[in-house]
């Protein structure tokens, strides 16, 4: 982050865990949610935007700043947790998460600092991103674009034109990721539409393809932060858990959008603070 230390892997493992804590307990407080994607996708955003991305909350329209999509924008939770944190707007606006007149609703939205693009209506991210970086290369600029895709939007075939464009341009400054949980609202994705081979796939258009633990924060820095290719785009296939970080959430696809209730938000707060309280001693101890 720009103007910021780097944040060390044992640091970053710890603002996840505090991550996962505040969009659970807003999740519960609005009662409603995108519960298990969110909690998936909280390490991969986690490390871009403490880590990897050049922004800058006291700016926000820098015109030099990387600019990220969350083409998955249903999972806006996390999102919205992580850009209070670094101070895009105040951190007591996220009691109005889902409320009447809020500008933190259940997708992206523009009218929010940090957000570059309303989001939700999957499939069209990716093409988002294909403009802003064909944009970025005619007019001379370094930033790069990050676009997060869920594993169930690789369904639309809109993804895959921008995909076939980001390779017939030479996109080396498009990063795709996708949040590749397994499961989307109505189940396996591979019962829902397979996408295996999906490495494959992509190779076959033309990018990058780098297969990553995607709740691994030492494996997702270490990536993201070798990113991209020269000369084409590059595709992070990041493996991730739905439900990550709460043991009665993860791998339950009945978690996409559900509201944890009294008795399981308080277990769900204990499991994380727990998690994190041996991160930060390990992290002392090294």
């Amino acid at each position: 982050m720009e103007g910021e230390s780097v944040m060390e892997i044992a640091e970053l493992k710890a603002k996840a865990a505090q991550i996962r804590m505040e969009l659970l307990t807003m999740i519960h407080r609005a009662k409603t949610g995108h519960t298990g994607g969110s909690l998936s996708n909280t390490d991969i955003l986690t490390a871009l935007y403490y880590r990897v991305m050049k922004i800058d909350p006291n700016d926000p329209k820098w015109p030099e700043r990387d600019r990220f999509i969350a083409s998955k924008g249903h999972s806006v939770e996390s999102l919205w947790c992580i850009l209070a944190d670094l101070g895009f707007f105040p951190k007591e606006e996220l009691l109005t998460f889902s409320q009447f007149g809020t500008r933190l609703i259940g997708h992206p939205n523009n009218k929010v600092p940090g957000i570059e693009m309303n989001t939700g209506a999957l499939g069209h991210g990716l093409a988002i991103g294909v403009g802003m970086a064909l944009a970025a290369k005619r007019d001379g600029n370094a930033y790069r674009v990050f676009c997060l895709m869920g594993d169930g939007e690789q369904a639309e075939g809109s993804v895959w034109e921008a995909a076939m464009a980001g390779a017939h341009y030479k996109l080396d400054n498009l990063i795709g990721i996708i949040d590749r949980n397994r499961l989307q609202i109505s189940g396996s994705t591979e019962d829902v539409m397979g996408l295996e081979p999906l490495q494959g796939k992509w190779e076959a258009f033309g990018w990058k393809v780098v297969s990553v633990d995607g709740n691994d924060m030492g494996e997702l820095v270490q990536v993201l932060e070798a990113v991209p290719e020269e000369r084409r785009p590059t595709l992070v296939l990041a493996n991730t858990i739905k439900g990550k970080g709460v043991s009665f959430a993860e791998n339950a696809a009945h978690w996409h959008h559900h509201v944890p209730n009294d008795a399981e938000l308080e277990q769900a707060l204990s499991e994380l603070t727990a998690a994190r309280e041996v991160i930060l001693r390990e992290g002392r101890n090294v």
